[in-house]
């Protein structure tokens, strides 16, 4: 009887050693790696298409402007235009006179809202400002005619216009001055540029409405027929 307890005992003790080597080997084992996931989403986000994308060059707007030079042409386009309908009749003025042609181009950018531009260009003309312009024209000598183009703006021409008058003699040229404005004419500003540029000669101005300044060619063709100044 006592031998038969002896082996009964032995064989569960061998059950038992056998159970916990059995857990010991589970829990040894690691589990599979996952290394490096954190990183890898971290690196694709930083390295997405776009995210550095030339935000600076469309943001600056500004370009230094100079009018060609000694093309032969006798003739310059100086035309400053806010709203493109200034450009599209300087553009006519240039294609008709085979002129040259400078764009006024202010160095701080007047704002995009028309209400902020009324404002700025009413507070301009009580300062009696010069706004600075962008670029320049390298040799105003040559030409014999200027074509000065420009909106109306208070009755007056825009103060960048004066900067351009104050920086440029042009003693002896012929001055044409063309305007746009939505129906208030040329108002003062062909005797101004008269006072402005006394030593000039100053031909009788064209003024476009703002609807007709997208097709401007057969006004800008007979101005040019009046004044003497066609080709």
């Amino acid at each position: 009887m006592k031998k038969a307890f002896t082996v009964l005992a032995a064989f569960a003790l061998l059950l038992s050693l056998s159970a916990c080597s059995s857990t010991a080997n589970g829990e040894s084992s690691p589990p599979p790696q996952q290394s490096g996931s954190q990183t890898s989403a971290s690196e694709e986000e930083s390295d997405s298409p776009g995210a550095s994308s030339g935000s600076a060059e469309e943001s600056s707007g500004q370009t230094d402007f100079s009018a060609p030079a000694e093309t032969g042409s006798e003739s310059l386009v100086v035309y400053f235009s806010w709203s493109g309908n200034t450009e599209n009749v300087a553009k006519s003025v240039q294609s008709q006179t085979d002129s040259d042609i400078f764009e006024i181009v202010p160095a701080t950018s007047y704002s995009d809202d028309y209400d902020t531009v009324l404002d700025v260009a009413q507070e301009e003309q009580k300062e009696n400002a010069r706004p600075a312009i962008s670029g320049s024209i390298e040799n105003i000598d040559p030409y014999d005619v200027v074509y000065v183009g420009f909106p109306n703006w208070w009755g007056d021409m825009p103060m960048i216009l004066y900067t351009f008058f104050d920086t440029y003699d042009l003693s002896g040229k012929t001055i044409a001055p063309f305007c746009t404005s939505g129906g208030s004419g040329l108002s003062g500003t062909v005797n101004e540029i008269k006072s402005l540029e006394p030593d000039a000669s100053v031909t009788e101005g064209l003024h476009i409405g703002s609807s007709s300044s997208s097709n401007p060619d057969d006004a800008v063709s007979q101005w040019l027929n009046d004044t003497g100044l066609a080709k």
